[in-house]
Formats: structure tokens, sequence, C-alpha cells
């Protein structure tokens, strides 16, 4: 069966660092060892280099790619759906359970949620007035993702399996009672600019 790791740097900022990470042996040892078998990595607008330059450290069947098919692309104007859905289990298609590794901006991350896979979220520390910290660690305190920075990668794959099995579903349910503590809604609307 095929087990896919998708990255996703989104549509808007460059990620450099994080492309970089998820193309160190060190994190394809990694998948490698938790039997993932495709790495699929959307890097962004201005990346391709980037990525390139990494992927030639890799030739197909050398050792330094532990056997992982590695594939990538710029952007998709039709979204991405279709490379997220690589990553749930479907025996019928030969696909195992794989997992989401995104930039934490809201909209890729809603999406990863809504299919119900193993999400690390990693903050791009370039962006100005970063609030993508605050929105990775409040859904991983919920239980939601695994929150790291892009050093953390390859550690942050193991994590992904141990959330695996106690994932909550979304979206979240309320729970009653007084609320002492800001909610994953008011996070997720002063995330994408609602007012209340």
């Amino acid at each position: 069966m095929k087990k896919f790791c998708f990255v996703t740097v989104g549509a808007t900022a460059s990620f450099h660092p994080l492309i970089q990470a998820v193309l160190e042996e060190k994190f394809l040892a990694a998948l490698h060892r938790l039997g993932y078998s495709h790495l699929l990595i959307q890097y962004g607008k201005d990346s391709r280099s980037v990525f390139e330059e990494c992927l030639r450290k890799y030739a197909p069947g050398s050792p330094n790619r532990h056997g992982i098919e590695i594939d990538g692309f710029d952007f998709n104007h039709a979204g991405l759906d279709k490379e997220m859905r690589l990553t749930q289990a479907n025996p019928s298609k030969d696909l195992s359970g794989g997992c989401i590794i995104s930039h934490a901006g809201s909209g890729s991350i809603l999406a990863a949620l809504r299919l119900g896979v193993p999400l690390v979220v990693v903050p791009n520390p370039t962006l100005k007035d970063n609030h993508q910290q605050e929105l990775a660690h409040e859904l991983q305190n919920q239980g939601y993702v695994v929150a790291c920075n892009y050093q953390e990668i390859p550690s942050a794959i193991d994590r992904v399996e141990a959330l695996r099995t106690q994932m909550l579903s979304w979206p979240p349910v309320p729970s009653p009672g007084p609320k002492q503590h800001r909610t994953l809604e008011q996070v997720m609307s002063d995330e994408m600019g609602f007012l209340d």
C-alpha cells in the first residue's frame, strides 16, 4: 500500500525553510521508518529552485532517499483537495493513512481537519505580525494537530502517529458550562478576520 505525506506551503508566502526541512535525509529516514512511501510537496510560487536544488541530493534509488518517492508542484488552481485526499486511508485505491504537513494558514488547516487526517502545523516565522504561532499552539493544546517549528519536523512525524490514535473530530463540539479560555472558534474567527 502507498502511504503519502503531503506538504503544503500555501499560495501566497514563501516558506523555503519548510521545503528544505522535509527534503533532509533525517526526515526522509523518519518517513521510511514509519512506513511512508511517498512525499508530495506543494512548494509555492517561488520555491521551485529550492525544491529542485534539494532534490538533486537524492537521485531515485540513492540510499539517502530511503526508498521514498518524491514529487512536487508549485500551485494547483483547482485547490489541494485531490492531493490532501491521498493521505486518507482508502484500501480500494491502495492507500494507507498518511499525514499532512502545512504552513499555519487557516484555509489549509481547515481543509486538512475536515478530512480527519493527522496534521502537522508549522508556522512561518518570516511573516510579519505572526499570528500563525498562536493558532498552531491553540489547535495543538485542544488535541487537533501537532504544532512545531520547521527544525522539529523529523520528531513531529513520530508525534503524528500518536495523534492518529486519539484525534478529535472536526468541527469541534462546544462544551456546556462557562468558558474560561478562548475557544477554538474564537481563535479561528480571529485568524480569519471575523468580527464579533
